[in-house]
């Protein structure tokens, strides 16, 4: 069988991140990421026993390449966010990545894995429909645009067991 290690296809597999990775995780955040988390909602994930805060660090571990954070709840857990670097996308990191989230939330016995994104994040959304992911629903005018109008939001979900 194969360990989780093993089925990442990368050179460095992902490592859970600690409260003594916030500051690379926010710099990080301010990189990549335009919904950026704020440092006190990213430190309570980093320490609450019912999260995962995973990073793929480079190969001499200066810097986060891509991240995920995952909420464990009593039947699904919730994927809240999968990021990767700017120069990094493209090459499968994202891919990598989420198939990790996937064997792990599997593994820790979630029946389901559920995320939201914004609906004109078309790569994502081709990335989550590849891994199995069916839309459930949306939530109209979730996100806000920088022009102060809505975004929806789609909910997507894949059963695991």
């Amino acid at each position: 069988m194969t360990s989780l290690t093993d089925a990442f296809p990368y050179d460095l597999a992902p490592a859970r991140l600690g409260v003594v990775d916030l500051p690379a995780l926010m710099t990080f955040e301010r990189l990549a990421n335009d919904d950026a988390w704020s440092e006190p909602l990213l430190q309570a994930a980093l320490i609450d026993r019912n999260y995962d805060v995973w990073g793929v660090w480079s190969t001499d571990g200066a810097r986060l390449r891509a991240t995920a954070v995952l909420a464990h709840l009593p039947f699904d857990a919730e994927l809240q966010s999968i990021c990767v670097l700017p120069d990094e996308r493209r090459h499968g990191l994202a891919r990598g990545l989420l198939a990790w989230i996937l064997r792990g939330a599997s593994a820790r016995g979630a029946e389901r894995l559920l995320l939201e994104l914004r609906e004109s994040n078309l790569a994502a959304r081709r990335l989550y429909e590849q891994a199995g992911f069916v839309i459930d629903g949306q939530r109209q005018g979730y996100y806000r645009r920088e022009d102060g109008r809505g975004e929806d939001a789609l909910l997507m979900s894949r059963e695991l067991n």
